[in-house]
């Protein structure tokens, strides 16, 4: 009986040269990873749609065929509310009928996409072909998920991060990164320096996190958004933990700092996104006293994508380097609080 109420037409969405295209790893639903065709801002998604009848010699009824071009954010916690922020759609046929293998080409032009592909924790951005064959009782649908990544060029400003934080009369240090600004591929690059310590240090460690922000609420005095409210949800993530020292420091002591981002699951900032939400990263300093109590302090860094360099046949490539806002501040302890979390 599978027939009489299964589909009827299989569709396929085949892009333009996508032998050739990029492909990158997406999570799709229930954490599962799907290969899709990379995309950026402005390039022109193009191809051909194939309708293959299942039972040759039938003839399908229909009230048009249609594909869309669609850029949309759900955010989990209000699935009902899928948010589209770009929508296109091509007519490819009319009301008729369907007797024999039919393809139809499409072309939406220099699309532009906005905003970079995202699935986080609680909100999922994402663009998609959606191509509906509309029928009086159910329609047929097929989506092709595609990837999309936003290019970004070096800032022109990128000035180090050096602050002197510590604890009273009982812990001072100083610490310094070389930007403020990294890609995506890039290397952490700094240093720590022991001022005073009176404290029994038992091990040191730095942090990447990630800060999800979804429901901002937008003032209208200010224009600013604000990460509280009814709506408002955030949430925390430790990409990575780099240990950088164990044992008891002693006064002037200097201790490294050299970590690749290039090993780790991350992404731009994203500052309101269609004022749907923010994703921004931090580097996280965490210092352990021999009595498990913790003192941090969390800087905030901006991630970029990159273009990735085009193969050359020159044997000598030549990096380069950029180079300071600086203040002062006090380490935090936790061990009172080991339930809370540290508010930025």
């Amino acid at each position: 009986m599978s027939f009489l109420f299964g589909p009827t037409v299989d569709i396929d969405i085949i892009l333009n040269g996508q032998e050739a295209r990029k492909m990158v790893e997406m999570k799709v639903d229930d954490g599962k990873k799907e290969s899709c065709y990379l995309y950026y801002d402005g390039e022109t998604v193009a191809g051909k749609v194939n309708l293959t009848l299942r039972r040759p010699g039938t003839k399908i009824d229909h009230q048009g065929i249609k594909i869309e071009f669609i850029g949309q954010i759900e955010l989990f916690g209000d699935r009902s509310n899928r948010h589209e922020f770009t929508s296109l759609v091509r007519e490819l046929a009319r009301t008729g009928e369907l007797s024999q293998n039919t393809s139809y080409d499409f072309e939406f032009v220099q699309v532009e996409k906005p905003y970079e592909s995202y699935a986080g924790t609680n909100v999922c951005l994402q663009y998609f072909l959606r191509v509906t064959v509309v029928k009086r009782l159910s329609n047929l649908v097929k989506e092709l998920p595609l990837a999309v990544h936003t290019l970004a060029r070096y800032p022109e400003t990128n000035s180090s991060i050096k602050m002197e934080v510590g604890i009273e009369d009982c812990l001072h240090i100083e610490f310094e990164y070389n930007k403020s600004k990294y890609h995506l591929r890039d290397v952490v690059v700094g240093k720590i320096y022991f001022l005073l310590v009176r404290i029994k240090i038992k091990h040191m460690e730095i942090q990447i996190n990630r800060k999800e922000t979804t429901g901002s609420v937008w003032t209208e005095e200010f224009c600013t958004p604000v990460s509280r409210g009814p709506n408002a949800l955030n949430e925390n993530e430790t990409i990575t933990k780099y240990e950088i020292m164990d044992g008891l420091p002693v006064r002037g002591e200097s201790i490294p700092i050299r970590l690749f981002l290039s090993g780790y699951d991350l992404t731009p900032t994203m500052r309101d996104v269609n004022k749907k939400f923010s994703v921004r990263y931090y580097i996280n300093l965490v210092l352990v006293d021999e009595e498990d109590r913790r003192y941090f302090k969390q800087q905030e860094i901006t991630l970029f994508r990159k273009a990735e360099k085009q193969k050359r046949t020159v044997p000598n490539s030549f990096p380069f380097k950029s180079s300071s806002p600086q203040g002062t501040n006090i380490l935090t302890n936790t061990s009172d609080a080991s339930e809370e979390k540290s508010d930025d």
